[in-house]
């Protein structure tokens, strides 16, 4: 696994009262998703996620994709950045909704931190390349890659039942 650097910034306080030591359990949801990953980056690599909430993912999602509603997740892979001896290369950013994320937990009647721990393999295995959304072969290899990463946080796999 490469050298990873996490940056968590917390916009919506709400997200501090989501889960016990925060900034913990996004590190080791993103490590996971890079331990299962298939040839992930090697080197000095940095990760940006923001909590947010509807709002801000809202306009991001407009602005980025084009669609005018929050979502759950999403990802920005960073263009491609050259090394530099001792400096992380930025991989992208996860930003997630805190709205959607706690409203979607209720619907699925699932742990608020199961669905939190889903949400960052899903958008970090996006940042590395995976694509749920170019196929069904894909979308399915996708999930494989994510029930395994949870296994390992000792989460159940979010697609049974």
């Amino acid at each position: 696994m490469p050298n990873l650097e996490i940056d968590v910034a917390v916009e919506d306080e709400r997200w501090t009262g989501a889960v016990p030591d925060l900034d913990a359990f996004v590190v080791r949801a993103v490590e996971a998703g890079f331990a299962i990953a298939p040839n992930p980056p090697a080197g000095a690599i940095e990760v940006s996620v923001l909590l947010t909430d509807d709002a801000a993912v809202r306009e991001l999602n407009r602005t980025w994709r084009g669609k005018d509603r929050p979502t759950n997740v999403l990802s920005f892979p960073a263009p491609g950045q050259p090394a530099h001896a001792g400096v992380p290369v930025p991989l992208g950013d996860v930003v997630l909704a805190y709205d959607t994320m706690l409203r979607e937990s209720a619907e699925q009647s699932k742990p608020l931190a199961d669905h939190l721990a889903h949400l960052l393999v899903h958008g970090t295995l996006h940042l590395l390349g995976q694509d749920h959304e170019t196929g069904e072969a894909e979308a399915d290899a996708m999930e494989a890659l994510e029930i395994a990463a949870l296994r390992t946080l000792g989460v159940p796999d979010p697609y049974a039942g």
